[in-house]
């Protein structure tokens, strides 16, 4: 698999439907197609008919990994989806989810986005009872704690195993004839719930996947709320206080979530454009054009346009079909490196001063062959502004930031970035800009960029800290 892309790995996409009388597999294909954006390693599909719950999950985008044959196979009126960016755990068939298990009170499938900071510790107290875990993946210890848990109704053993669980989690949950979401009490990643114009209701990651499946109304779940979805009603029960401050994700609003979503019951396309402005406030320069690295970036640079008053167009053109392939690149095309996945639009920018608008630099591998890019078709000056402030810690709650030592801002400083990447200067959004285009004081997690985590973390936790148990 090539992947140029420069920001922080997307996490999960999950996805939970109960649609009575309608074909769900083909409902919930479209629902994960809007999440793609969120997970493109693998996607999975659980259907129940109210007897049977039948599974498909592999490595690949959601439209390879489903046809109409295989979604012809796997009918009923509960289902829930998942595409993948391993957080935990290898990107590997074994850890796509859904997981799905037969237990002592019927069978169960899970699906999830976000991380388990106490993972290690459950997953051994699994493996004490002779529980055998066949994933390294986090997500598997919450399905197998379900398994085991005690209670007279699924409802119950939710309730009882959510106490125990400590990190990020937007999750889903199908039983033979019920539909379950939950979202952690930090409320570190987004989940919605909506209803369908037909009575059903669809819970879901982001807004733009109800809308898609043409949901007349729509809220966020809270932070620490179950949803049930079944043939009675959608039921909301506050399982767990909400947590005071609450821990949403700054990097929903910078880059994860798709541009028409609403996260803290804002929308992230008016936030990326206030951080756009603030950037303009905050870092100045006389230059001669305005360009996003697409997509992400796109609000953020037309916010620096309108309030530096220097002209808005596009720089780089974006492949959005390389950057999750399955056939690996030659010798010869790999060279070209960050040339597969942009092209440079010359007309626009050649022989002028450019200001290049970014989400991130996180890594620091693709944004210098970015701004060669832009030397190389002619460009006078090359000034690069992101909208964030210097990515220095790695993140445990569910995003693929890499380890300290990965993360350039943790080793050089930003002077040395800027000689680095080859940029004529170098600009980042300070934390109190960023907050203020949020909109909020409080209440976020900004672990990654001042190292201050909002819950106690075990030692020596890792991506893959599973994998050394498993043969």
């Amino acid at each position: 698999m090539t992947d140029f892309q420069e920001s922080p790995r997307e996490e999960c996409g999950v996805l939970g439907i109960y649609a009575p009388n309608e074909d769900v597999a083909r409902l919930a294909f479209f629902g994960l197609s809007a999440l793609q954006h969120r997970g493109q390693e693998a996607a999975g599909l659980a259907v129940s008919d109210g007897k049977t719950l039948r599974l498909h999950k592999d490595v690949g985008l959601v439209s390879q990994v489903f046809d109409p044959l295989t979604l012809s196979k796997i009918q009923g009126d509960f289902a829930i989806g998942h595409t993948r960016y391993s957080t935990t755990g290898s990107p590997s068939a074994r850890n796509a989810q859904p997981f799905l298990i037969d237990t002592q009170y019927g069978p169960i499938a899970l699906a999830h986005n976000g991380n388990l900071v106490n993972a290690g510790e459950l997953r051994q107290q699994l493996l004490r009872q002779g529980i055998g875990l066949s994933s390294t993946s986090d997500s598997e210890v919450m399905t197998m704690m379900l398994a085991c848990s005690k209670g007279d109704t699924w409802f119950d053993r939710l309730k009882d195993v959510i106490q125990h669980w400590v990190g990020a989690y937007s999750l889903v949950i199908l039983t033979r004839d019920q539909v379950f979401a939950a979202r952690d009490p930090w409320g570190f990643h987004p989940l919605n719930v909506g209803m369908l114009p037909g009575g059903g209701h669809v819970a879901a990651s982001e807004i733009g996947a109800l809308r898609t499946l043409g949901c007349e109304a729509y809220r966020e779940v809270q932070p620490g709320e179950i949803i049930a979805l079944s043939n009675t009603a959608m039921i909301a029960f506050q399982a767990l206080p909400v947590k005071e401050p609450t821990g949403y994700c700054t990097f929903e609003d910078i880059y994860f979530s798709r541009p028409d979503n609403i996260f803290d019951s804002q929308c992230v396309h008016a936030i990326r454009q206030r951080l756009g402005v603030n950037l303009a406030k905050e870092s100045p320069v006389d230059a001669d054009v305005v360009i996003p690295v697409p997509d992400s970036s796109i609000p953020a640079a037309i916010g620096f346009a309108r309030q530096s008053g220097i002209p808005y167009n596009d720089g780089f053109l974006k492949n959005r079909y390389i950057g999750r392939t399955f056939i690996e690149p030659n010798d010869t095309l790999r060279k070209l490196g960050i040339a597969l996945k942009y092209n440079v639009i010359l007309e626009n920018v050649v022989d002028k001063r450019v200001v290049v608008v970014d989400d991130s630099i996180v890594r620091g591998n693709t944004t210098g062959p970015l701004i060669q890019l832009l030397r190389s078709a002619g460009v006078k000056e090359v000034h690069l502004r992101i909208t964030c402030p210097p990515i220095k810690h790695p993140c445990f709650m569910g995003v693929d930031m890499g380890t300290h030592e990965e993360l350039i801002a943790h080793r050089m400083t930003v002077d040395e970035i800027c000689r680095h990447v080859g940029a004529d200067s170098l600009a980042y959004l300070s934390l109190e800009g960023m907050m203020n285009a949020i909109g909020r004081n409080e209440g976020y997690c900004n672990a990654c960029f001042t190292g201050q985590y909002p819950l106690p973390l075990s030692t020596g936790m890792t991506k893959t800290g599973f994998e050394q148990s498993i043969g």
